[in-house]
């Protein structure tokens, strides 16, 4: 990982706070997100759970009852409207995680953060630009933690591509391509009670979910950390279906010339991509459809042969988290890796891989393609969340 010391404290690049020895960890909502969530930490070390909430009962009842199963926690239970409110405001709470709909993940980000709580936010971490400058706003003001689970940063391909990009196997790095293709038709429920996210989709002429695509993306191209993202320009087709059919095309430009393909749809029979693709002068990394690595002076290796490769340029702290994650037998690596690595960062006082400008540079992408895809496709600027202070002038690396 990129790791740097700050000259000027005014921001929040690369901030480190104190050592926390055992992070106490409040959630807020425990659907299916949440739940699988809490099962993930009840085999993580160093953490305690203090707190639930949730305005489902059924909901709390049933994390309750995972808790007292496991016999090491006895948290609070918030089932009122305010519930999480009262979470932010105890002195037993180190970390607020966030798993509700979209619509409430910044106010409640920017509330804890007032609080002096440190917070996890699932993706994206806010719906429109004005949100995204808010959760900047107050990270730098309270100088807490803004963490957003983007968790495919963690997918092993992508940590492996990161280190061969840093050891300049790839050559300069020209365009990327990210995605989130998806077909989720059998469970667009627009009008059911689970159907939050159906219901934002159909109604969004953009991508309302960029930052599976753009988060690996921004990782390898260092933005905010040397370069930045310049514009874009999106677009969405038409249809005369019942529902909107969620596809979208955003193409970016970074300022200092690089390509970003970003794609995202939900509602027709692609199989499932990320797409996960690396342009360098000197070598070319792709996933999907078929993993593929082609560097100068050597053969390509494809499919099932990439294994070896991946192995060798994994991180060796990131090896160790998932080959722990494994061992435990983790249903999901990638979000085991996220949690596991998050805490470590939290219980250590080092930077997190991923700060509040991450947060607000990939999910600003939602309001900002919907804006230009509406315009036909004109060119709209991406906002520099870090006032100018990312460019890598004011970093001492």
């Amino acid at each position: 990982m990129y790791i740097c010391t700050v000259m000027n404290d005014s921001h929040v690049l690369q901030l480190a706070c104190a050592p926390l020895p055992i992070v106490r960890i409040g959630f807020i909502g425990l659907g299916n997100r949440g739940m699988a969530t809490l099962r993930r930490y009840l085999v993580i070390d160093g953490v305690e759970i203090t707190a639930l909430c949730d305005i489902t009962q059924e909901h709390l009842g049933e994390a309750a009852a995972l808790l007292q199963a496991d016999g090491r926690y006895s948290p609070a239970l918030l089932g009122e409207s305010d519930g999480w409110m009262q979470m932010c405001h105890r002195d037993d709470i180190d970390l607020i995680y966030i798993c509700t709909d979209w619509l409430t993940h910044a106010p409640m980000a920017c509330y804890a953060m007032e609080q002096g709580k440190h917070v996890a936010i699932e993706v994206p971490a806010a719906t429109t630009v004005a949100e995204c400058w808010q959760l900047v706003d107050t990270a730098e003001r309270t100088r807490r933690h803004c963490f957003m689970l983007e968790n495919c940063c963690y997918d092993t391909f992508h940590q492996a591509t990161l280190t061969m990009a840093e050891r300049g196997l790839l050559g300069t790095l020209t365009h990327l391509e990210g995605a989130y293709i998806h077909d989720l038709r059998d469970k667009y429920d627009a009008d059911g009670p689970k159907g939050w996210m159906s219901r934002l989709c159909g109604q969004h002429k953009g991508n309302p979910y960029p930052t599976h695509g753009i988060g690996p993306v921004c990782q390898l191209l260092k933005i905010h950390r040397g370069d930045r993202l310049d514009y874009l320009v999106s677009m969405t087709p038409a249809t005369d279906v019942p529902h909107d059919v969620c596809v979208n095309n955003t193409l970016i430009r970074t300022v200092k010339g690089k390509t970003i393909l970003l794609q995202y749809d939900v509602t027709t029979p692609r199989p499932y991509s990320r797409m996960q693709t690396v342009c360098g002068t000197r070598g070319f990394v792709q996933k999907y459809p078929r993993r593929c690595i082609m560097l100068d002076g050597q053969e390509p290796v494809k499919g099932d042969a990439v294994e070896p490769i991946i192995a060798q340029y994994t991180q060796p702290h990131i090896a160790r988290i998932q080959e722990e994650g494994y061992r435990l037998g983790v249903p999901n690596i990638m979000n085991y890796t996220m949690d596991r690595r998050l805490i470590q960062c939290l219980r250590e006082g080092l930077p997190l891989d991923m700060d509040v400008y991450d947060a607000a540079e990939w999910s600003c992408i939602a309001e900002l393609s919907e804006q230009s895809a509406q315009g036909g496709g004109v060119p709209v600027k991406i906002p520099d969340f870090t006032r100018g202070r990312g460019k890598g002038d004011d970093l001492e690396c």
